[in-house]
């Protein structure tokens, strides 16, 4: 059910204000959002970096806050089959993916975002994370994403290409598991990831503490 005009306003403002945040000072940060509310958290946390996930033809242009070279778009399906080649049709968009957050200096805020904040966005925030920390243990970044939303729903084909991809194991998938699917909705509300794993993080359990390295493609 969509949020009240007041309670959305508390949403979107609570963003810089949040522990994360305030803690970091808007580094090392992912935000991830639905496509309505890009404008406003760009505005609000000063993201300088824009991955837009969704289908081609909702792909919006690039806002105006944002230098265009700065902003992938990667037209993705919900719902991608295999195509019976031996390379998925999702490998090339998540090489992009993988380039494009490689290539980010984590000074400033990259935001995230598909249609409704669910599926395609927290699924490419959960592979950018696992990216950044090959060390790290896919249950405790999976944890990571729940804590900070509860209606987290990553889509699972993205999920499972990018583990092949990372050479994971299928640990990516089944960490999800660990963490359930999440509680219904029609649409997220936005929230922020540390890709930070080496110091504390706010409000985290101490389990959910991690190494922070380099992305890793092998």
């Amino acid at each position: 059910m969509r949020a009240p005009p007041c309670h959305l306003e508390a949403i979107m403002s609570a963003l810089r204000d949040t522990s994360l945040f305030t803690h970091s000072g808007g580094r090392n940060l992912l935000a991830v959002a639905p496509m309505r509310h890009i404008e406003r958290v760009i505005a609000d946390t000063g993201a300088t970096h824009l991955v837009s996930v969704l289908n081609a033809h909702l792909i919006p242009a690039t806002p105006a806050a944002i230098t265009p070279a700065r902003h992938l778009k990667l037209a993705v399906s919900d719902h991608v089959a295999e195509d019976g080649g031996s390379r998925h049709p999702l490998a090339d968009s998540l090489d992009r993916l993988l380039a494009f957050a490689g290539s980010w200096d984590r000074a400033t805020l990259l935001l995230v975002h598909c249609f409704s904040g669910l599926n395609r966005s927290t699924a490419a925030a959960y592979i950018i994370l696992c990216a950044m920390n090959p060390k790290t243990p896919e249950t405790l970044i999976a944890h990571h994403l729940r804590q900070f939303s509860d209606t987290a729903a990553p889509n699972r084909i993205m999920v499972a290409v990018a583990d092949q991809m990372l050479d994971r194991g299928g640990r990516m998938a089944a960490a999800l598991d660990s963490i359930g699917p999440g509680s219904p909705a029609a649409e997220a509300q936005p929230f922020l990831l540390s890709t930070v794993f080496d110091v504390p993080q706010a409000n985290a359990r101490p389990s959910d503490r991690h190494t922070q390295t380099d992305i890793v493609t092998e």
